[in-house]
């Protein structure tokens, strides 16, 4: 064990020894090291970064979610013939809530665009929602101040609403000043109940929270016809239940409500994020290949350039090679200690390429309204990329040390 210490102690002070006394040459070798391993780091701590925030939204909107809508959430569709099925009523969730065993909970959403007004300040495309009571079972938000609603205000239609945080901030200046105010919502009067703590951007910000007002859905339907609301059924299913079991719960529910015959097609849309989920991985699979690719020919012009170096070294030190044969060094020994060398050389560009992901997730996450960090994970793929790629740059230059003549 001590005789390896020894030898890598050796082998990390020639490594250092060759950047001193050869900074030039050293640095245009291992620049193809630094811009490989930048490359290969920066990409996959981006897209690491990217999918748990995206997990997270997803979590947020619930990943055994389903959306009982008239539309469907996909490119290419019939919107036409989308258009001319019947709206989703509040009676059919009354009805599903009863057939359906397999949902942990249902809410009812309507909601509109429009203008808030407080005093001389105006707010303009501000989003109205009408919940029902179990939609912060299924959807979960941060209360920043005061309070959600309470089942009385479901009860009797109150005008108790709950603001997002943005709105806030324009009417009132300080977001937190609007608690216990009134406003003016389509000619009524609102009593500001609680606000919404401030969201930010997100790759799947469905609700967009930070600029909606959110109300109990009686007090809404008072203000906007239902069916001209973009009515909407959210269902979420126990842990235990699949996605496709609480479909086809929901399938046989709804053409049993409806009373659609055998033949007839279904007048409803049964949505998830599944198919999100699916592009957001291969869209993240296909940055990941690129990135190895730019780093894979980067990391080979490394590789040569190191070994490079090592030829040259192993040409510089022939009298010591030379010297320590001499007096009994083995070849494993010599071998072993160039092999090191060049790994610690890969070990050093690999550090310089950590050290700009680094500073570049710092400038890219002052921009985004998340952080992008680097794993322990990736830090260790990195250090076994540069161990790789050093032991193959260097065993050629170390079986030609380990070989040559004493003499």
């Amino acid at each position: 064990m001590f005789r390896f210490l020894d030898i890598l102690a050796s082998s990390l002070a020639m490594a250092l020894e060759e950047f001193r006394s050869n900074k030039l040459r050293t640095f245009l070798s291992l620049f193809g090291i630094t811009i490989g391993i930048f490359c290969i780091i920066g990409v996959l701590a981006t897209v690491n970064s990217l999918q748990q925030n995206v997990q997270n939204d997803m979590k947020k909107i619930g990943s055994n979610s389903i959306f009982l809508d008239k539309w469907e959430y996909k490119p290419n569709v019939e919107w036409w013939k989308l258009s001319k099925r019947p709206a989703i009523k509040f009676n059919e969730m009354k009805m599903l809530k009863q057939k359906v065993h397999s949902a942990e909970f249902m809410a009812f959403k309507i909601g509109t665009n429009d203008k808030v007004e407080y005093e001389d300040n105006l707010v303009s495309g501000v989003t109205y929602y009408g919940f029902s009571e179990e939609f912060p079972d299924i959807q979960k938000m941060d209360i920043g101040l005061g309070r959600y609603f309470q089942q009385s205000d479901y009860d009797h239609a109150s005008n108790s609403i709950v603001l997002g945080y943005e709105v806030a901030e324009q009417l009132f200046g300080k977001a937190e000043n609007a608690i216990g105010k009134q406003i003016e919502i389509r000619g009524k009067k609102g009593n500001v109940v609680g606000l919404i703590r401030k969201q930010g951007q997100s790759f799947m910000d469905m609700w967009k929270f930070d600029n909606c007002i959110i109300m109990p859905y009686g007090f809404l339907k008072t203000m906007a016809k239902e069916e001209n609301a973009s009515p909407m059924i959210i269902i979420k299913g126990y842990d235990n239940v699949s996605i496709a079991q609480l479909k086809d719960e929901l399938t046989a529910a709804m053409r049993s409500i409806r009373k659609l015959k055998p033949t007839e097609e279904d007048n409803y849309s049964l949505n998830d994020i599944e198919p999100f989920k699916q592009l957001t991985e291969n869209l993240f699979s296909g940055i990941n290949t690129g990135g190895w690719a730019i780093a894979g020919l980067s990391l080979i012009v490394g590789m040569f350039g190191v070994a490079n170096i090592m030829f040259v070294t192993v040409r510089e030190r022939t009298s010591q090679i030379g010297l320590k044969k001499a007096i009994g060094a083995k070849r494993s020994t010599i071998m072993m200690e160039f092999l090191m060398e060049s790994a610690f050389l890969c070990i050093l560009g690999g550090a310089v390429g950590i050290l700009l992901v680094f500073i570049l997730t710092l400038i890219i996450s002052s921009f985004l309204n998340f952080p992008i960090f680097i794993s322990v994970g990736i830090m260790a793929l990195a250090v076994s990329i540069c161990i790789a790629i050093g032991i193959l740059a260097g065993i050629i230059p170390a079986s030609i040390a380990a070989r040559m003549d004493p003499v």
